[in-house]
């Protein structure tokens, strides 16, 4: 198992290795967004208190799970290069910043369109608000920093330490609103319960699922041009560029 990892973490098997895995990603993410948006708009019912607007949901929520779980590996993909100087760990981080932003843009959007016809705002400095927008921050500083110096080696350094450190944001997130009177509401999913209708949790699921593939098939596709960029000097890519070889 670890010869294998290492053999894919090579930048050229990488390369010539994703572009089988991509379709992989990419057809169970059309396939699960089609049957979990019909699940989302009509097979699931409305809430008894937040009638169809509850709908909005099951692109919230797992948005804001994809923000969470893309940083976390940023920084665990950041700390592998860091240690084990593993090109492709690098590679996977920095692929990974703009689609988290991403994510956590699009979980602050739908919970301020959520929000404004429960809470009769569109935002408020609650707990759960204030530390997904500054997840959103650190994921813009993480940029910020892989483009501020002149030498990769040293913004990729320095990139991964921020991402690491900004890892403390993660549980105040998960657990804001049970550390603080949050008005946010409480989760309604978690490793020991389910407190959802049925179809509301398959509709739930489906969309977890398809973003989660949806972020598979995107690093693989941006990882890809990043190490053509990364290893433009190698003799592999040459002859990619020259069309020698695919």
């Amino acid at each position: 198992m670890w010869k294998w990892i290492q053999a894919f973490a090579s930048p050229q098997n990488f390369y010539r290795i994703s572009e089988k895995l991509i379709p992989w990603f990419l057809y169970p993410f059309i396939v699960l967004t089609l049957v979990g948006l019909y699940w989302s708009l009509s097979a699931s019912p409305a809430d008894y208190q937040q009638g169809d607007s509850v709908r909005i949901m099951y692109v919230h929520v797992p948005a804001a799970w994809m923000s969470l779980l893309i940083y976390v590996v940023m920084a665990i993909a950041g700390a592998i290069g860091l240690i084990w100087q593993i090109k492709l760990a690098n590679v996977v981080a920095s692929v990974s910043a703009p689609i988290g932003a991403a994510f956590t843009f699009l979980a602050l959007v739908t919970g301020a369109v959520w929000g404004k016809p429960m809470w009769g705002t569109w935002w408020v400095w609650d707990a759960r608000l204030t530390s997904e927008l500054i997840l959103l921050f650190l994921y813009l500083a993480y940029m910020s920093l892989n483009n501020a110096f002149d030498n990769p080696k040293t913004a990729t350094k320095a990139s991964s330490v921020l991402a690491i450190v900004g890892l403390v944001n993660i549980p105040i997130i998960y657990y804001s609103v049970e550390w603080w009177n949050s008005l946010h509401q409480g989760s309604s999913v978690s490793v020991t319960k389910v407190s959802m209708q049925i179809d509301m949790f398959i509709a739930l699921m489906l969309m977890s699922f398809a973003f989660k593939f949806l972020y598979g098939a995107l690093v693989l596709m941006r990882g890809r041009d990043e190490v053509l960029v990364r290893e433009q000097n190698s003799r592999w890519v040459k002859e990619i560029i020259t069309g020698g070889q695919r």
